[in-house]
């Protein structure tokens, strides 16, 4: 079985992602990170939907962003709430935190090369998020050409292949697939900035969108909302 790292948040589709990665016969090295994001919630949902799917090995990197800050994720600026359709899709919002990809990307390029695989896995998407710079097809194959040439592994001629299965699919269709093989979403967090209990706000931009791909899938999301 061949072995893959796969990048889960906590979120939806990397739930997805590392189910897929799963379903083509990879054996998943998942890696999660505490960057200094609002909440810790989303990381306490990759570890749940990391233990549901029976992962032998998940890691939590360290790193903090928020000296840098720069995002409403990683700094004292408000989520956006309540956003049109409109507004979602003009330009880069707030909530993109600067490199966060290439950071992600580098930390799993590492721990590939020390495993000796040439395969990563990531649950972007250029549909919902086409407004991130880190979240378009160029960013991968660019990312790509970089780990050719900085790594050992690299220079020694083996290729980096990033896998991005969910990046031209729409987020109802990310659902469909997820619940095809099987994934529970109850276990996973997408808000921004849920409630102190947990709950999500349901108006921020990442909650508006989960919820519009359930109600397009004929499904219901399975996870509590603040109203």
């Amino acid at each position: 079985m061949p072995s893959a790292v796969v990048l889960v948040s906590g979120g939806l589709d990397s739930a997805v992602t590392l189910a897929l990665a799963i379903a083509e016969g990879f054996e998943p090295f998942v890696l999660s990170f505490e960057y200094g994001q609002r909440h810790h919630i989303e990381i306490k949902s990759a570890r749940r939907v990391a233990n549901s799917m029976r992962v032998a090995d998940h890691r939590v990197a360290q790193i903090d962003l928020r000296v840098f800050g720069g995002s409403a994720l990683t700094d004292e600026i408000a989520v956006p709430r309540e956003r049109s359709e409109a507004e979602m899709g003009d330009g880069i919002p707030i909530t993109y935190v600067p490199a966060r990809n290439t950071i992600f990307l580098s930390y799993a390029m590492a721990w590939a090369e020390v495993l000796g695989t040439g395969d990563i896995f990531i649950g972007i998407n250029a549909v919902d998020y086409s407004g991130y710079p880190d979240c378009r097809p160029e960013f991968l194959r660019a990312f790509e050409s970089l780990a050719s040439v900085a790594t050992k592994a690299g220079v020694g001629g083996a290729r980096l292949k990033i896998h991005a299965p969910l990046i031209n699919l729409s987020k109802s269709d990310i659902i469909r697939k997820g619940t095809d093989l099987g994934v529970d979403f109850g276990l996973t967090h997408s808000c921004y900035d849920p409630a102190p209990d947990g709950a999500a706000c349901s108006v921020c931009d990442s909650c508006q969108l989960r919820l519009k791909g359930f109600r397009e899938a004929g499904l219901v999301d399975p996870i509590r909302y603040a109203k």
